[in-house]
């Protein structure tokens, strides 16, 4: 039984820049795609890739909170889903961009950082799918 590949797109959402990430059902592995700084260009990219699935990294507090979100996310968020019908899967996101502090080494290389983060933010989503599965 072969089931269909989907194409997801890992998405660290930030006021200046959003990073994002590529990953398929196939591999359940998840690589930097790049990085883009509004929707528009989040669009063109979901357009060319042909994603099927957004998962999409939730600002929390460490304490699991998520009241103080930024209005900006949630705007973008509303704006995500007006301009496609795409499934879209919010995940806790804390420590996301540390971690991939760790990976690329330089904080400096911001644009690394947010794609490696998205990566992240995929990765975790595809393993935790995977554990789901297993159990």
């Amino acid at each position: 039984m072969q089931t269909e590949n989907i194409i997801y797109l890992g998405i660290d959402w930030g006021s200046v820049r959003i990073g994002l990430a590529l990953g398929d059902s196939e591999t359940g592995m998840a690589s930097p795609y790049g990085i883009v700084s509004g929707l528009d260009e989040v669009m063109k990219v979901i357009e060319k890739e042909e994603v099927e699935k957004i998962v999409l990294g939730k600002p929390m507090m460490l304490s699991g909170s998520d009241e103080n979100l930024m209005s900006g996310f949630v705007k973008f968020v509303e704006k995500l889903k007006k301009k496609t019908k795409l499934p879209i899967e919010l995940i806790d996101e804390r420590l996301s961009s540390k971690a991939a502090d760790a990976l690329v080494g330089d904080k400096k290389t911001k644009a690394g950082r947010d794609a490696v983060a998205a990566m992240l933010i995929l990765q975790s989503y595809f393993d935790r799918k995977n554990y789901e599965r297993n159990d």
